[in-house]
């Protein structure tokens, strides 16, 4: 529209109703690739790992972040924390509890 009509980006602004800092700016991506990447090594690494114990490994490998950040990452990326298996004693199996209330 500017460029066409030959108006200034302050009138075109004005005459569709957008601000001029919104026509202005510009979407900073793919600087969180390589960070994705090692955050997806580091929780396959450490299953156990949450998204604030996984940051302060990130920290120690020099990846200066916002806690935040990384919190939206680890959700991006569908990350959790996984349970370990459940196990049983073998001489648990097969046995039932006794009701409650009785001991």
């Amino acid at each position: 529209m500017i460029a066409d009509h030959g108006y200034s980006e302050r009138r075109a602004c004005g005459l569709i109703g957008v601000d001029r800092s919104s026509f202005q700016y510009e979407r900073k991506t793919g600087a969180d690739a390589a960070v994705r990447l090692r955050l997806n090594e580091l929780a396959n690494e450490r299953r156990r790992f949450g998204y604030r114990r996984l940051a302060i490994m990130l920290k120690r490998e020099g990846v200066l972040m916002n806690l935040k950040k990384v919190y939206r990452l680890y959700r991006e990326e569908r990350l959790t924390v996984r349970k370990p298996k459940r196990t049983f004693a073998a001489s648990e199996m097969g046995h039932k509890s006794p009701p409650r209330g009785r001991a």
